[in-house]
């Protein structure tokens, strides 16, 4: 066999004329040549010289121009900057505390946080309603960690999302029998409202300085003003004497109803049981609805005509 031998093949000459070479962009004779990719020869590197950190006059004039500012929250650039700080925040603590002792949500201190509405106005942006309401729940775990080892820090955060007042610290002054022997009650009932002092006596009833008949034309509304006496066997040992304002006369009758109960607790006590098991104690939240535009009332629409 032959072996492969390799082929050496003359290079063709380059002959470059003296005009030629003064022109730019043409390639000389030695860029033809074939030329080694490692090379032996050590060359100085070119490179700026080096800076020294350790003293300020080195370093180089500060460009203000070509500055930029950066935000003191990475938040910044999302859509709710200060509720996504406040939700990390929480959070954080959240981790940090998360093994403190606490104590079940009925024995937590009972706080009144702020509605969506108020948040918004707060951090001034719109924060969706959902969103808010993974922050209610975070501050409710932490509302759980006992009072007596309750951190300050965690104390400062949570006082940003408490109303300015808070309704749950508003102590009920209880009713008190005064020295005439009269016990007041406050009823309201759709647009009605009545005052009614309870005092022991016959069983005489004035609504307004008049007597319960001329008030009441309907037996039933008398009946239902007189409600919480007849169901506890109380209408011979009290005289009923009774402001009422607002409303027609059912609003008003059991308006007298929720009064005469709450006046006839202030004297016993032990009568509530028998007065909420016959419906005198809760107060009905029951209103007229609106009447909309477009339909007659409430929610009945016009008839329905073809032509």
């Amino acid at each position: 066999m032959a072996s492969k031998q390799s082929l050496h093949l003359p290079m063709r000459p380059f002959y470059q004329c003296p005009k030629c070479r003064a022109r730019p962009g043409r390639p000389r004779q030695n860029d033809l040549l074939p030329r080694s990719f490692t090379s032996t020869v050590f060359r100085p590197a070119i490179a700026a010289p080096p800076i020294s950190f350790s003293s300020q006059e080195n370093l180089p004039p500060p460009n203000v121009k070509n500055a930029r500012v950066v935000p003191a929250s990475p938040s910044y650039f999302s859509g709710r900057p200060d509720f996504t700080d406040n939700l990390l925040n929480l959070q954080a603590l959240l981790r940090k505390y998360q093994t403190l002792p606490t104590v079940t949500s009925g024995q937590a201190p009972r706080v009144a946080w702020r509605t969506v509405s108020q948040y918004r106005l707060l951090v001034g942006e719109p924060v969706r309603a959902s969103k808010y309401h993974q922050v209610v729940e975070i501050l409710k775990r932490l509302n759980q960690i006992h009072p007596a080892v309750m951190p300050r820090e965690l104390h400062q955060a949570m006082q940003i999302y408490k109303r300015d007042v808070n309704p749950y610290a508003v102590i009920k002054q209880p009713s008190v029998v005064d020295e005439d022997g009269r016990a007041c009650g406050i009823g309201r009932r759709k647009s009605s409202s009545a005052k009614v002092y309870l005092v022991p006596g016959e069983g005489e009833v004035l609504v307004n300085g008049k007597s319960i008949i001329n008030i009441f034309g309907r037996i039933h509304d008398r009946e239902s003003a007189l409600w919480a006496l007849k169901a506890t066997n109380r209408v011979d040992k009290y005289n009923v004497w009774a402001l009422v304002s607002g409303g027609g006369t059912t609003g008003q009758a059991e308006a007298l109803t929720l009064g005469t109960a709450k006046a006839l607790m202030v004297h016993e006590p032990d009568l509530k049981p028998a007065l909420r098991r016959a419906g005198c104690v809760t107060r009905d939240p029951r209103r007229v609805e609106r009447k909309k535009p477009g339909k007659l009332k409430a929610r009945k629409m016009p008839a329905w005509v073809k032509r």
